[in-house]
């Protein structure tokens, strides 16, 4: 007898599957899922992934996300594990439930499960009505029982809602102004609050002038204060809001050691303490043949979310409900928890949708300001907005980094053996032990974390995508782990996979220069993945590509490539752009293998969405530093792409006979950075490894004539 497959993921934790499916009314379904919308339209296909599998129409589902009383942990949303876990864990339960629904059909109508089939949840014998349907069927069904993994997930030859595109379901409220977003929630009796931010860990409050910021404020103001954690709270959220504006004057610090603004370059990171490591090939110290390196670094980023953060609480009855846009609410539950002395089941934290970040923005931060005021004003409902100054100076940033590629090369000038060198800070500084600002202001704060990174097998920090893809004999990274950053640092879109890639691309086109020969066929002629060969053969078609186009000119064209993590989707990139004081990009293409791909117009808007994304970091972004900490608090002094800017984007996705999605949203944010790069190189006849390519980096490039 053959075993059932193994139950994965968060279906293997959660097996119950009415922590999955629900049938709450005739007529009517409900979906539960631990992973929430952040803008990248997940909600949206894990209704076509329930519809397809329970045989129902999209239309009668509703799916409840991110509630720790709720949904199953899922963790958090990241790393393009959406789909490609939460998915398949979803279907998976999805098909178990239809599959003890024909079961239980099959008992009370006296025949084969075999006879039976369903049309949008009514049951069918041979193709006939039978009266019966999943509503009439669902109470007497245990939907407590466990996941088997038994239950057979539909072909993809009988598919009619996956693959096709669908409109996203939280569009309509957010285009035409319904209130939509947590920062329009509004609670019985709530006041509104802002916290007077501790301006470096382990700071101490030691002076306040209460008499200046209440005149400040003119209207009613509370100040609460625990320890070195000080808020101001009030009924008049502009009251509230000109007091917070008066006490970054009105409030003295001590325990402030200035920063010194050299280390916002990444080249500062070499002069730090590491903790190091070598992963892969041993080095071959006695191979021979021509070398080749190269380093590469890009600044510390902004998560620079269109709106700052917001929260919401209430502590009423001893217990804590919390309403946030964090990307884990069990994982924040877990800390303010723990942070604010609660047993964990009287914590309830909820997902309201925000402004997007993808990554550790300030939201956890905001939530749990307004859990620590909640729980100082037992009763009361409380809302804390971040101020647009507070976000950039306060949320956690994406690390700077270096990354330095060595490479021996054989007789055809194609790398034998492979290092690339590491250096950056943190990229995972989520919701855990110590590192919610709040806690860290409260007279008993914890103590700081261990220097760590996200494990390898959870896809890497600073070392994901660290090493190529293409076929090479030996390969290995070494990454120092900088502990101690001048700013505080976690996840940001793709973590360490943009810089890296962007090394690695920009390296192989260097090697391919070398060799004489054109980017598009040099990487061809390293690469067997036969995935990967078709998405670069792909993107050169789309652009059609022209082998041996001469560089120097002011235009220029460039090609990236990676497979995000090494395990989820592929991605081509080719970008084509102008250069003279600064860059203008023409147009981008995209070839991508996303799998199967659920939503193809979801997957394309991430795609897009990636490259974009990725032209901005490259050509505009970087956190400036003062001696009083980050000087970069407003679009003038952290600039992003202009609408205007965006030039015409072209994705193309490649058919699939994987019945398995791969995560799109952090695909392309590596190879388009490489890209615009390898033309930068084109267009100017020679290169810029540091990023951002700025107007300065340009000019001070065509100076110097190298």
């Amino acid at each position: 007898m053959t075993a059932a497959p193994a139950l994965t993921g968060a279906l293997a934790e959660h097996p119950a599957l009415a922590q999955w499916v629900a049938f709450p009314a005739p007529g009517q379904v409900t979906i539960f899922s631990g992973k929430v919308e952040i803008g990248q339209g997940v909600l949206t296909a894990m209704v076509q992934l329930a519809a397809e599998e329970l045989d129902v129409a999209a239309s009668r589902i509703a799916i409840e996300a991110g509630d720790t009383d709720r949904t199953p942990n899922e963790g958090f949303t990241a790393g393009s594990q959406s789909m490609q876990f939460g998915g398949v864990a979803l279907r998976q339960a999805c098909a178990e439930v239809r599959a003890a629904l024909l079961r239980h059909a099959a008992e009370r109508l006296g025949c084969d499960a075999a006879e039976l089939s369903v049309a949008d949840g009514r049951i069918l014998r041979k193709g006939a009505a039978t009266g019966e349907n999943f509503w009439t069927l669902a109470s007497a069904v245990d939907l407590h029982a466990k996941a088997t993994g038994a239950a057979a997930r539909k072909p993809a030859g009988g598919y009619r809602i996956v693959g096709q595109n669908a409109a996203r379901l939280d569009l309509p409220a957010k285009v035409f102004g319904a209130p939509a977003f947590i920062h329009d929630m509004r609670l019985d009796g709530m006041r509104h609050a802002r916290v007077v931010r501790q301006p470096r860990r382990g700071a101490s409050i030691a002076a306040i002038d209460e008499a200046a910021i209440r005149r400040a404020a003119h209207g009613g103001i509370d100040l609460v204060r625990h320890g070195n954690f000080l808020a101001i709270v009030g009924s008049d959220e502009t009251a509230v809001e000109a007091a917070a504006v008066a006490a970054e004057t009105h409030v003295t610090w001590a325990g402030v050691e200035p920063l010194n603004p050299l280390r916002e370059q990444a080249s500062s990171l070499l002069q730090q303490p590491s903790i190091d490591r070598t992963v892969g090939s041993p080095a071959d110290a006695a191979r021979g043949g021509t070398h080749h390196e190269a380093t590469y670094s890009r600044g510390y980023l902004a998560h620079a979310s269109i709106a700052p953060s917001c929260g919401l609480a209430e502590f009423r009855d001893g217990h804590l409900t919390v309403w946030t846009h964090a990307q884990g609410v069990f994982p924040l539950r877990a800390i303010l928890a723990k942070s604010l002395g609660l047993d964990a089941n009287n914590v309830s934290v909820r997902h309201v949708q925000g402004p997007g970040c993808y990554g550790h923005n300030g939201a956890d931060d905001a939530a749990a300001d307004a859990a620590v005021i909640a729980t100082l004003l037992p009763g009361q409902a409380i809302r804390v907005r971040w101020r647009r100054e507070e976000e950039f100076c306060f949320e956690p940033v994406s690390p700077a980094m270096v990354v330095k590629v060595r490479a021996a090369l054989d007789d055809a000038g194609r790398p034998a053996d492979w290092t690339a060198e590491i250096w950056s800070g943190t990229h995972s500084a989520r919701p855990g032990s110590g590192n919610l600002l709040a806690a860290q202001a409260l007279p008993s704060p914890p103590p700081e974390p261990a220097p760590h990174d996200v494990p390898d097998a959870g896809g890497g920090g600073a070392v994901r995508n660290a090493t190529p893809l293409y076929d090479i004999a030996a390969k290995r990274f070494i990454h120092h782990l900088v502990p101690e950053t001048p700013v505080r640092t976690s996840a940001l879109r793709g973590l360490g996979a943009m810089p890296n890639v962007f090394a690695i691309e920009c390296f192989v086109d260097e090697l391919a220069e070398r060799a004489g020969q054109d980017p598009v066929q040099y990487r061809l002629a390293i690469t067997a993945d036969p995935r990967a060969r078709a998405v670069i053969e792909r993107v050169a078609k789309m652009s059609a590509w022209q082998a041996g186009a001469p560089g120097g000119s002011g235009s220029g064209r460039g090609i990236g490539f990676a497979r995000y993590k090494d395990r989820a989707a592929y991605a081509a990139v080719v970008v084509e752009l102008e250069v003279d004081e600064a860059i203008r990009l023409a147009r981008m293409w995209c070839a991508a293998d996303a799998g199967l791909v659920v939503n193809p117009d979801g997957a394309i808007n991430q795609l897009e969405g990636g490259m974009i994304q990725s032209a901005s970091w490259v050509l505009k972004e970087q956190v400036r530093l003062a001696p009083t900490g980050v000087a970069s608090r407003d679009w003038d002094s952290y600039p992003v792409l202009r609408f205007s800017e965006v030039p015409e984007i072209a994705v193309e996705l490649i058919a699939s006979d994987s019945d398995l999605p791969l995560g799109v949203g952090e695909a392309t944010a590596g190879p388009t950075a490489a890209a615009i790069g390898n033309a930068v190189a084109h267009a100017l006849g020679t290169r810029i490894r540091d990023l951002p390519l700025t107007r300065e980096r340009i000019m001070t490039t065509l100076l110097s004539g190298e």
